[in-house]
C-alpha cells in the first residue's frame, strides 16, 4: 500500500490530527490515500510500518498519524508541518508524482 500510493496517511479512526494532515495536503493540491486504523489493529500496523519505513530513524516509535511520500516515511503531523514551513514539502510531493505544478 505504501509503495502503490504517492502519498498515504495512516491514522486512527476519527483522529483530529489525521484530519489536519489530510487537509494540509489537500490544500496543497494533493489527494492523499488515507488508511484509518482500528484501535485493536494499531500495534500490528505500527510494527509493519516501522519495518517498511523507519530505516535509520528508529529513535522513536511511530505514532498516528504517519505520512509516507513516494514510499518514504516522512513522519507525523509535527514533521509534515516542519517540512511544509521550511519549503521542503512541495518538492517532495512533486518528486513523488503527487503534484504536477
Amino acid at each position: 500500500m505504501v509503495k502503490d500510493n504517492a502519498v498515504i496517511v495512516f491514522g486512527k479512526k476519527g483522529c483530529c490530527m489525521s484530519y489536519v494532515v489530510k487537509r494540509l495536503l489537500q490544500g496543497l493540491g494533493v489527494n492523499p490515500a488515507v488508511y484509518e486504523v482500528d484501535e485493536e489493529d494499531e500495534n500490528a500496523v505500527v510494527v509493519e510500518l516501522e519495518g517498511i519505513g523507519a530505516g535509520d530513524r528508529k529513535e522513536r516509535r511511530m505514532q498516528f498519524p504517519e505520512v509516507f511520500i513516494g514510499g518514504r516515511w516522512i513522519g507525523g503531523l509535527e514533521q509534515i508541518m516542519a517540512t511544509h514551513i521550511t519549503g521542503e514539502l512541495t518538492p517532495l510531493l512533486k518528486q513523488a508524482g503527487a503534484l504536477w505544478l
